[in-house]
C-alpha cells in the first residue's frame, strides 16, 4: 500500500479551496485545509503535512506572513498560488522559502503534478557528493554540510542551491543548459520556467562569488573549470 501523502491547502475561497480538496483526494493525496494563516500554522505544527499550496492574498496575515511564520517550524515544500503573476511577487515567495508558485487561475492537473513534483524533490536523496571540494584558495565546498567556505565565511546552502550547484560543479568547464538544469534540479514538469534557473543561480553567486559561475548567452551556465588547476 502506497504511503499517505498529506498536502494542507490554505485559502480563503471556499469555492476553490473545496475544488482543489476534490480534485488533489481523487488523485490520491489526503487533502487538509485551512482559511486562514493562523489556522494553517496551528495544522502544519500538528498534522505535519507533506506539501503546503497557500494562497498568496488573504485577509489577515497574508500567503507571505504566513510563508515566514511557517518556514519557522517547518521545511514542507510550499507551492504559492497568486492572481497577480507578476515576476516580484513570485521572487518575494521563493526568497522567504516558498519551493514554487502557480498563478491563478491555473489547471487542476497541473497544480496535482507540482505538488508531486516538490514531494519528490523533497523525499529524493541527492547523489552522494564528495564530502569537501577545494576550487581554489578563495572557495571551498562542502556537500555533506550544505555550505561553502568562502574567503573564510561560511555560507549556508538553501536545498535548491545545493541540488543546483552539486549539478554545475559535477560538471566543472561543462555548458550546462538552462533546460537540462529545470529537469535535473526541478524535475521535467518544470520546462520553459526558465526564471527558476535565474534566480538561483543568483544566490549561488551571491553566496560564492560571481567569478565561478559563468553565463553562456543564448545556452545555459557553466562552472569553472578548477580540475586543471
Amino acid at each position: 500500500m502506497a504511503e499517505e501523502r498529506r498536502v494542507l491547502v490554505v485559502d480563503d475561497e471556499p469555492n476553490l479551496l473545496h475544488a482543489v480538496q476534490l480534485y488533489l483526494e481523487d488523485e490520491g493525496f489526503t487533502v487538509l485545509t485551512a482559511t486562514n494563516g493562523q489556522d494553517a500554522l496551528q495544522k502544519a505544527r500538528e498534522l505535519l503535512p507533506n506539501a503546503i499550496v497557500m494562497d498568496v492574498q488573504m485577509p489577515g496575515m497574508d500567503g507571505f506572513e504566513t510563508l515566514g511564520e511557517l518556514r519557522k517550524l517547518s521545511a514542507a515544500p510550499v507551492i504559492m498560488l497568486t492572481v497577480r503573476g507578476e515576476e516580484a511577487d513570485k521572487v518575494r515567495g521563493l526568497r522567504l522559502g516558498a519551493d514554487d508558485y502557480v498563478t491563478k487561475p491555473f489547471s487542476q492537473r497541473e497544480l496535482a503534478e507540482r505538488v508531486r513534483a516538490v514531494i519528490r524533490r523533497a523525499e529524493t536523496p541527492g547523489a552522494p557528493p564528495r564530502t569537501e571540494i577545494v576550487v581554489d584558495h578563495h572557495l571551498t565546498i562542502d556537500f555533506s554540510k550544505n555550505e561553502v567556505l568562502i574567503d573564510g565565511q561560511r555560507q549556508t546552502l538553501s536545498p535548491t542551491e545545493h541540488r543546483l550547484l552539486h549539478q554545475l560543479v559535477s560538471n566543472p568547464g561543462r555548458v550546462m543548459t538552462t533546460e537540462s538544469l529545470l529537469t535535473r534540479v526541478w524535475g521535467p514538469e518544470y520546462r520553459g520556467e526558465d526564471q527558476y534557473v535565474r534566480l538561483y543561480v543568483s544566490y549561488l553567486r551571491q553566496k560564492l562569488g560571481a567569478r565561478y559561475i559563468l553565463t553562456e548567452k543564448g545556452l545555459g551556465y557553466r562552472f569553472v573549470d578548477f580540475r586543471a588547476r
